[in-house]
């Protein structure tokens, strides 16, 4: 029976890299389980050998693409394959086309070009029809699957119908008083639980009552004021009065810490503080230039004012957008004429009219348009009132620069950023956060205050209400 395949024209697809053989089988041996390809390709490439020898284990799949043509002996002869130059291999063809024929005998497409047997068993199967083995075929297998289903479904049902289910009987047998007893047996005793006391070690240092943090007192003044704040180590900070601030200020002069080096410490504290409030390292990214933030410096012509426009020529120097407000532009006083000097290189904005202002939202406002007593005048002018308006109707934050204690009129402030000791704030100025100016502890002790510094490796420290 092996006979009626030689002559085929076959795709052998096989395994263990050996890849995909074309040829005409020549010779099968079904006792050996070998079949012998002449004329063949491997992957598109002719063979130098006559005849290629495959193993049926080495076979995946077998595709049949022209069947043996019954030929005379005297045209044997005259159908010889001519081997000529494979054709590239393209998208959409298979690699029996690469299969060319000569002396005017081309191979045909059968109607059933690809006769395939998928995997190893089909291999064998291929290899068991040559030896004249009928596989199994559709109707067999149909046959075969309705007598698994007569075997799980065929069972009468005739005798259970005729009767009915006692509920009550089966009932009976599920005992529920044991199963909730096992399940409240497994159940865990919390009570049990909660008499055992863990044992907790302790170091030799640790406090084991659970207590309030300690408040320590290292700064005492002579006259404080009727306030009394704490850090967030415990450390006591007493507000002082305006008097004792202003002694404060001309003692520190005095000594050679001047008003611009007082303002540069501060506006660098507050450069440092608005970074923060803005986002650090998050949102001041070089990757994120089209989130880049805008502060407004809302300045009056004082000392206040003086360190907002150092804080905004700081913040430029980060790449932060600023604007600068000027309350009273025909008043300026010689510290922010040099301060404005110095800003108007970072070629930042610098106006002097409330509708210039940015008409949308801003990311900080800088509060500084009042100094230490403040003018009446000024604070009830039409431009003080018309950027009080707009700072309170964006939805910026608003950190004011060393506010008086009865905070910013009509502002809306949320954070207050104070130099040297806080003096005794009300709840309008918000949070309050207390910076470092470098000063001098001989300073403090001109003005009869003994100080310790409450700041340890921190540049700016916030400041809580002592409730005790």
């Amino acid at each position: 029976m092996t006979e009626q395949f030689i002559g085929y024209i076959v795709s052998i697809d096989c395994e263990n890299g050996l890849g995909i053989y074309q040829g005409q089988i020549s010779h099968v041996d079904p006792k050996v389980q070998t079949l012998t390809l002449k004329k063949a390709f491997r992957n598109g490439i002719p063979e130098q050998t006559k005849e290629i020898v495959l193993k049926a284990r080495d076979i995946k799949n077998i595709s049949i693409i022209e069947r043996a043509q019954e030929t005379d002996e005297t045209n044997v002869s005259a159908s010889t394959v001519a081997v000529t130059r494979p054709l590239a291999k393209r998208p959409g063809r298979s690699i029996s086309e690469s299969i060319a024929t000569g002396k005017g005998i081309q191979l045909r497409e059968s109607p059933r070009k690809h006769e395939e047997t998928n995997g190893r068993n089909n291999t064998l199967g291929f290899f068991a029809v040559l030896e004249g083995r009928k596989s199994p075929n559709k109707k067999d297998r149909r046959h075969k699957l309705s007598e698994k289903d007569e075997a799980c479904f065929g069972t009468p049902i005739d005798n259970f119908l005729h009767h009915d289910f006692d509920f009550e009987k089966n009932l009976a047998l599920f005992d529920k008083q044991a199963v909730f007893d096992e399940i409240a047996a497994q159940r865990p005793d919390l009570v049990r639980q909660t008499d055992v006391r863990r044992v907790q070690k302790y170091r030799h240092d640790e406090n084991i009552l659970a207590t309030t943090p300690a408040k320590y007192r290292q700064l005492i003044v002579p006259s404080p004021g009727s306030k009394e704040y704490v850090t967030d180590e415990g450390l006591v900070i007493p507000s002082i009065t305006a008097d004792v601030r202003r002694q404060l200020l001309m003692a520190a002069e005095r000594r050679g810490l001047t008003i611009e080096r007082q303002t540069e410490m501060m506006g660098r504290a507050v450069a440092e503080m608005a970074l923060q409030l803005l986002g650090g390292g998050h949102r001041l990214n070089p990757r994120n230039s089209h989130q880049w933030p805008t502060v407004v410096a809302l300045c009056g012509s004082h000392r206040q004012g003086v360190v907002g426009i150092n804080s905004a020529r700081q913040l430029a120097s980060h790449g932060v957008k600023t604007i600068v407000y000027l309350l009273d532009s025909a008043n300026l006083s010689p510290l922010v004429t040099t301060e404005l000097t110095l800003y108007k290189l970072t070629h930042n904005a610098i106006i002097t009219n409330t509708n210039d202002l940015p008409s949308g939202p801003v990311d900080l406002i800088l509060g500084a348009l009042v100094g230490d007593v403040g003018a009446v005048p000024t604070m009830l002018s039409t431009p003080y009132l018309a950027a009080i308006k707009w700072a309170n109707d964006n939805r910026a934050a608003v950190m004011a620069l060393d506010p008086p204690a009865s905070s910013t009129p009509g502002l809306n402030t949320k954070f207050s950023l104070l130099p040297l000791l806080p003096l005794a704030h009300r709840p309008e100025n918000g949070k309050l956060y207390l910076c470092n100016l470098a000063c001098p502890v001989q300073v403090f002790r001109d003005v009869g205050i003994k100080y310790t510094s409450p700041f340890g490796p921190k540049f700016v420290i916030p400041l809580h209400p002592n409730e005790a």
